[in-house]
């Protein structure tokens, strides 16, 4: 098995896990019952853990639940990259693979693959039956809500067998449960790699990878980064700021590095447009408004439903459609079966589809633009003391933790990650416009 491992250039950092399988009790890894992989790009975090889930259902016979918070369709994703890692091990005869798992052939174990929310995006989907499984897996683990929703699943996972739960996640913000329960409460820095009680905590990045097997332009792309990070590591977050004004080049690639290829934490000052945000429960508290955003080959088109409460200036969000590719009549269907009656407001620079989906019924107008219509916005939803997500408005939460300032001084957002915050703002924008900062009477 370790020659195998060896063969496939698994990073040195990963070696715990696969040792975990043979720990003896003595050993501090036998106590650990769960796992947390951080880090950044080309990483290795998912191939590892795919690789090692692998060998042990063939090696261990230990039945793996693999998941996703929101997962496509598996024989398009998860399957043909577990299907590859099979090959790399070259034990393809041992395995059996079907739509949604990967048995041995022996039948002593499986890899089963399961979107933890429902296609319907409306509700958690239900896991039961899970006795049988000793290994639990939760990758992108950063969509996940909620400590609670994890933690339901990860009581549900019965074997005789010693029972082991990975996390694997790109850090978000330093406000994300993962980070509060993991690091923050146990007193455990980022990037730290060891054992502290039963949890076994991994970090990699591209640096503890061999070179030979990072393509050349990724890693031109990793330096020139890491030169811009070199060159500002000591600066506080003001000297940044202001170092945006003349150099913002260089001040976005040191982010960049520091928390997309290294996989820093990100704290809520280095640039996150929005603070005031958190998961919750969606409460109509006022009539609804709803806004929406149009994409079509890789951007998405959304649809956000909106509700506020003026008294405790409290915003309640609920994200309903966020898919590319949708056609005119696809997006009615969709309105039409959400919306229903509600007011739309769409993103103003469609006008012929905004007059295309009005002709077919929904209730839709264009939002109100114009110059600085977009820092305004921006600023209305700042200016609430809570941004409430709906807990499965996954993707919402996504962009909410990854919408940074490009020059925060002149109020100016990355265009990216930016989706269903626009359609929020095309929603809210149009009750504040006539009086900034209160709701409109009519």
């Amino acid at each position: 098995m370790e020659e195998e491992v060896q063969d496939l250039k698994i990073s040195d950092r990963y070696e715990p896990v696969f040792q975990w399988f043979d720990a003896p009790e003595d050993d501090p890894l036998y106590k650990v019952d769960t796992i947390v992989i951080t880090g950044g790009r080309n990483s290795q975090k998912s191939f590892a853990i795919g690789t090692a889930t692998c060998i042990a259902a063939k090696d261990y016979a230990r039945s793996v639940l693999y998941t996703r918070y929101t997962m496509a369709t598996t024989e398009d994703s998860i399957i043909p990259e577990f299907k590859e890692k099979i090959d790399l091990l070259n034990c393809g005869p041992s395995f059996e693979i079907l739509k949604d798992r990967v048995n041995t052939v022996d039948g002593k174990a499986k890899i089963v693959f399961k979107g933890i929310k429902t296609s319907s995006g409306n509700q958690t989907a239900s896991l039961k039956s899970l006795k049988g499984f000793s290994v639990f897996v939760l990758e992108e683990a950063e969509e996940m809500p909620d400590f609670k929703q994890w933690d339901k699943i990860k009581k549900s996972i019965r074997a005789e067998k010693r029972n082991l739960n990975i996390l694997i996640l790109n850090p978000a913000t330093k406000e994300h449960w993962i980070y509060k329960e993991f690091f923050e409460e146990r007193g455990v820095e980022e990037g730290f790699n060891g054992i502290v009680g039963n949890i076994l905590y991994i970090h990699s990045t591209y640096l503890d990878m061999e070179r030979e097997h990072i393509a050349d332009n990724l890693w031109e792309e990793f330096e020139e980064a890491r030169e811009a990070y070199e060159e500002t590591k000591a600066f506080t977050e003001d000297e940044l700021i202001k170092l945006e004004v003349t150099k913002p080049r260089l001040v976005k690639l040191a982010r960049y590095y520091k928390h997309s290829v290294l996989g820093g934490w990100l704290n809520n000052a280095e640039g996150v447009v929005f603070t005031n945000w958190r998961y919750g429960e969606f409460e109509e508290v006022a009539p609804s408004v709803w806004g929406q955003d149009f994409g079509f080959s890789t951007d998405p088109t959304t649809l956000v439903r909106t509700s506020i409460d003026k008294k405790g200036k409290r915003l309640y969000v609920k994200l309903y459609v966020y898919k590319p590719k949708l056609k005119t009549s696809e997006i009615y269907e969709l309105n039409s079966e959400y919306a229903r009656n509600g007011l739309i407001y769409g993103d103003s620079a469609e006008p012929r589809l905004i007059s295309e989906l009005k002709g077919l019924g929904n209730n839709i107008k264009a939002t109100i633009k114009g110059q600085g219509s977009v820092t305004a916005g921006i600023a209305i939803m700042q200016d609430f003391n809570e941004i409430i997500v709906d807990r499965e408005s996954v993707e919402l939460g996504r962009e909410f933790n990854n919408y940074v300032w490009h020059d925060k001084k002149s109020k100016i957002p990355v265009d990216a990650y930016n989706h269903a915050i626009d359609a929020i703002r095309y929603a809210v924008y149009p009750q504040y416009y006539k009086k900034k900062f209160e709701l409109l009477t009519n």
